[in-house]
Order: C-alpha cells, then structure tokens, then sequence
C-alpha cells in the first residue's frame, strides 16, 4: 500500500479535509494507496468549522485530531503535498522537502461559507490527484 501525505501548519483544518477526501475516493475506486496529514506545528482540535463543513459533504472528522509532522512519516509518504505554504512559509515543510503545494487558504478564523469553498477546493484536487492515481495503478 502506498502513501500520500497531506501537509499543513496545524494539522486542523486543509490537511485534514484532503486526508478524508482521499481515503473516501480510494476505496470506492479500489486504489492501493492510503492518505495520512500532519502539520509542522499541530494545532490542539480539529477546526470545528472544517468537521461542520466535511460533515455537510458526507464525511465526518470524528476521531481525527492534529498530528505533528514526523521524520517517519515523511520517510514512509511516497508522494507528500503541502495545501498552502504562503500561510506561514517559517513552518512550511515544502522549504524541507520535495513537495507539490496546493496553494490553498487555510480555513482558520474563516465564515462556514468560506470553509466551504476552501472544502470544495480540495475535493476538486483530491479528485485530480486520484484520477492521476487510477492511471498509475493500473
């Protein structure tokens, strides 16, 4: 099984969405990969914003919290994306590592309509990424 890592600052919010959406969207078409998300400097809650906004699109955080970005899992990710280092570039892990960044805003402090459109966002890509998968798995 093979490994993507969504990163982000505080493991509250973008991170954690993506991770839903992925994990969702390959097992429905089968694929042999697996998310996890962490952040460079985790938060102490899931954004209660982010779980309301994931609960409307059918998928619940309940459970998840914010994880503190490892040497180990960075060590076992075979594809690592950052959702948007223009947020707090001292913490960003793209300036450590070889990553793709979304360029996404973070939700934090942002209205449920906003969180929306930031949610909505990521699914598109997470979608993206796993059509790009489903080629490769093949």
């Amino acid at each position: 099984m093979k490994t993507v890592l969504f990163v982000c600052v505080h493991n509250a919010g973008r991170s954690q969405m993506a991770e839903a959406f992925f994990n969702h969207l390959a097992e429905q078409r089968g694929l042999p990969f697996r998310a996890l998300s962490a952040g460079t400097a985790a938060g102490a809650q899931i954004n209660p914003v982010v779980a309301e906004a994931m609960r409307e699109a059918g998928l619940s955080l309940e459970g998840h919290c914010p994880k503190m970005l490892t040497q180990e899992m960075v060590d076992a990710a075979d594809r690592i994306i950052t959702m948007g280092c223009g947020v707090d570039a001292t913490a960003c892990p793209a300036r450590l590592y070889i990553t793709e960044d979304w360029g996404l805003p973070d939700p934090a402090g942002q209205p449920l309509a906003i969180v929306r459109q930031i949610r909505d966002a990521i699914r598109d890509h997470v979608g993206k990424l796993c059509d790009e998968l489903t080629g490769q798995s093949s």
